[in-house]
């Protein structure tokens, strides 16, 4: 029987609290941003509810865990923020961005975050269901709408 995909999958490590935000006072961070289009052009963007980059409209998105490989990393961020999972197989990379921040996850003050984002694009073609765990709400919109908009991220808007 074929291997479902995602399953034998290596799980990434993860850090509690502290010692994530050791991490982020002290190193750069490497995450996946997931630019997903509709048949239209159309481009999913997320209310951000959490620091980094809290009420803002984002792309979707996670951080790449320690062991984590690029296509574990790729299908469980889809699956999280996307409520669907897909294989890297399915995107086209755009390449490599650095995200800077002044704030952090802890809202501790003293240091921001630095992101080493890599950008992927998808294109789907039937609805998403996203969770609501770090975005409150989802909408879609026009690359000319989002490079308008003030509360469009600036490092969203760096991938148009």
């Amino acid at each position: 029987m074929p291997e479902e995909p995602g399953q034998g999958r290596r799980k990434a490590a993860r850090l509690d609290d502290r010692q994530f935000l050791a991490v982020v006072e002290n190193a750069p961070l490497v995450s996946m941003d997931i630019v997903v289009r509709d048949p239209s052009g159309r481009v999913l963007l997320g209310f951000r509810e959490n620091e980094p980059a809290r009420h803002s409209w984002f792309v979707p998105g996670g951080r790449i865990g320690k062991n984590e490989s690029l296509d574990d990393a790729f299908y469980r961020i889809t699956r999280e923020e996307l409520g669907k999972a897909f294989d890297r197989t399915q995107a086209a990379f755009l390449g490599v961005y650095e995200h800077f921040y002044t704030t952090n996850a802890g809202g501790l003050p003293g240091f921001g975050t630095h992101y080493v984002a890599l950008g992927y694009e998808v294109t789907v073609s039937e609805p998403l269901s996203p969770p609501r765990e770090q975005h409150s709400r989802y909408d879609w919109f026009t690359v000319a709408d989002l490079l308008a908009a003030r509360d469009v991220h600036p490092n969203t808007k760096h991938f148009f």
